[in-house]
């Protein structure tokens, strides 16, 4: 029986006690059940029409409701033009908050816009770097990068925390960071991980843009298969758009003192380090930060988030953005998992973006007042 393990991506990581996540063709669900309940394996289906939810995040219903730039949907998933018009839109619209620039080109050759988001109070600031996207099919990211401008832009008037983070900070914020594997998310593979550059000698696309930093390179938790969910690249910073963030972030690095990725799905608030097990040197600081912070979320809805080190609370992965912002000296670097835990996974659905959004704000905010204070 042929079926298309969804996560983990690889039958190597199925060991007995584990769960494993499996798309199964419908054609073929009836020979599957009567095999699983013969070999006493536990099962829950949990989407009963896969294709039918994946038409419903791409399909091109209310698609003027996505595209009106003054009354633009932000409880909807977008897609990458929509999400760059509307790009151009606030920074065309809010000149006094908003900066848009490039900081450089994908493999395919899109540009890799990022806000600095924030008042020009003085002219030198400190400031935090958040990205969303680096997983193609972790749409709620993306949602989210979106959902912290907005908030930023409705509430500064109103919000004292707001107004001091944007007084006294910059934001820099990238929406959506692997372009090229994001626009393929949504037109031909919505569980695409990858960028998308090309492999010549194995015939397959993308390297994993999260396992692709010069920082323990290809080690454990990474894969030297091109074909692999988890292929780390033929060197380290080989994905143009790892080249030029990492290149931007060296370039700001006294300036920029927190580090935020977000990725789906786990509902986990992680640290440094992900490639060993081992404690950071401001352990304590980070430490306070990531519980304020899950505490904050769950005041929203009751949602429980675990935290702590990547390698101990989610799993030891080699070449991570995160870890290689923490040793090229930001002392603060957190990669947020959100919701959910399994149960609609990368298919996240809309209805879901404002809770999570909501609830992540909280801790988002949390961490950002945290930065202004000594921590010692």
């Amino acid at each position: 029986l042929q079926v298309d393990l969804w996560q983990p991506s690889s039958p190597l990581h199925i060991v007995e006690g584990t769960v494993a996540d499996v798309r199964v063709p419908q054609n073929t669900t009836r020979s599957l059940l009567p095999f699983l309940q013969q070999a006493h394996i536990q099962y829950t289906i949990l989407i009963s029409d896969l294709q039918q939810a994946i038409e419903n995040q791409t399909g091109v219903r209310s698609h003027r409701n996505r595209r009106s730039l003054s009354g633009y949907n932000y409880e909807v998933y977008h897609s990458l033009e929509e999400i760059e018009d509307w790009m151009h839109y606030l920074n065309r619209t809010h000149s006094d908050l908003v900066h848009m620039f490039s900081v450089g080109k994908s493999y395919e050759g899109r540009p890799l816009y990022v806000f600095k988001l924030g008042k020009r109070s003085r002219p030198y600031k400190k400031a935090v770097w958040i990205d969303c996207g680096i997983h193609a099919r972790e749409w709620i990211g993306p949602a989210f990068c979106q959902w912290f401008v907005k908030e930023a832009l409705q509430t500064y008037q109103t919000d004292p925390d707001m107004r001091k983070m944007l007084t006294q900070l910059y934001f820099y914020i990238m929406p959506v960071f692997n372009v090229d594997g994001y626009n393929f998310s949504w037109t031909n593979d919505r569980f695409w991980r990858k960028t998308r550059s090309k492999n010549m000698r194995f015939h397959c696309h993308g390297v994993d843009a999260n396992r692709n930093w010069k920082v323990k390179w290809c080690d454990e938790g990474a894969s030297f298969h091109p074909c692999d969910d988890t292929y780390c690249g033929p060197f380290p910073e080989s994905e143009p758009e790892v080249k030029a963030v990492a290149h931007f972030l060296r370039k700001h690095r006294k300036q920029i003192k927190a580090y935020l990725s977000f990725h789906a799905y786990a509902q986990m608030l992680l640290y440094p380090y992900s490639y060993k097990y081992a404690t950071i040197p401001n352990f304590n600081c980070v430490e306070s930060a990531a519980y304020n912070a899950v505490n904050a979320l769950q005041s929203a809805y009751g949602v429980r988030y675990r935290y702590g080190p990547a390698s101990s609370t989610l799993y030891v992965s080699s070449g991570s953005s995160m870890d290689w912002a923490y040793k090229n000296g930001i002392p603060y670097a957190f990669a947020f998992e959100l919701r959910d835990t399994g149960h609609f996974g990368f298919l996240l659905p809309e209805t879901l973006i404002k809770p999570t959004c909501t609830e992540t704000m909280l801790a988002v905010k949390n961490i950002t007042l945290h930065l202004l204070k000594k921590c010692h």
